[in-house]
């Protein structure tokens, strides 16, 4: 388990390591940034968004939240998205949720209060929206599974929704949104769904199921991505 001194080693060993490989690396930096992708996420420690991408410093902007809510009451969201759409021209906007997520469990079994608890209404939310699907489950894990990905599909829906992306797309500025979903399983992220210009957010479907059980998982062979 690293301490907060051995942190601050590690970022100077990186710092020195990033000079040896490009002297010009810091100097370019601080010309500013043209990230191509807005990475709304998780807050969850396990789940790294320019790690498990391979995305180099500058080329991804980034928002994390318990359980990656959309909330158009969220001031910090709104303004992260309105500088990455209007002033950075980021062309990606990602949704991503992941397996077991412990805000998704919390907001499926209850028992949190304070901020957490007003924060998951959101969440909550998705589960009433979808209650029919969600309760026909076969199991605790499937349920949880399956409501990670509506969460995703819902929070899309949400981000589609918002002035930024609705004046974005008035002016037909190059923008797609994505919903995914992380394993941490298997470390794979899996493309849930799709929203740009010409979708008709009222008529977006449920979507398809990507997060499998471990049995499921062993019964069902690799399929690359599209």
């Amino acid at each position: 388990m690293k301490n907060y001194k051995q942190l601050l080693l590690a970022n100077q060993a990186w710092a020195i390591e990033l000079v040896e490989e490009k002297p010009d690396f810091f100097e370019r930096q601080t010309n500013g940034q043209k990230p191509e992708f807005l990475w709304i996420g998780c807050s969850d420690s396990r789940v790294s968004p320019e790690q498990m991408t391979m995305t180099p410093t500058g080329g991804m902007f980034l928002h994390r939240n318990i359980a990656n809510l959309v909330n158009h009451n969220d001031l910090n969201l709104m303004s992260v998205l309105q500088y990455a759409v209007t002033v950075l021209g980021v062309k990606h906007l990602i949704v991503c949720g992941h397996y077991g997520c412990g805000g998704i469990m919390a907001a499926m079994d209850g028992g949190t209060s304070g901020p957490v608890d007003e924060w998951l209404q959101t969440a909550r939310n998705v589960a009433d929206d979808h209650w029919e699907e969600l309760g026909n489950q076969p199991t605790p894990e499937a349920k949880a599974n399956r409501f990670v990905e509506f969460n995703v599909r819902d929070q899309l829906v949400n981000l589609a929704r918002t002035d930024t992306v609705q004046n974005a797309f008035a002016k037909k500025q190059d923008l797609w949104l994505h919903g995914w979903v992380y394993d941490i399983r298997d470390g794979r992220i899996k493309p849930l769904m799709e929203i740009d210009r010409d979708t008709r957010l009222e008529a977006v479907p449920h979507p398809r199921r990507v997060l499998l059980t471990n049995d499921e998982i062993k019964a069902t062979p690799d399929t690359p991505i599209a």
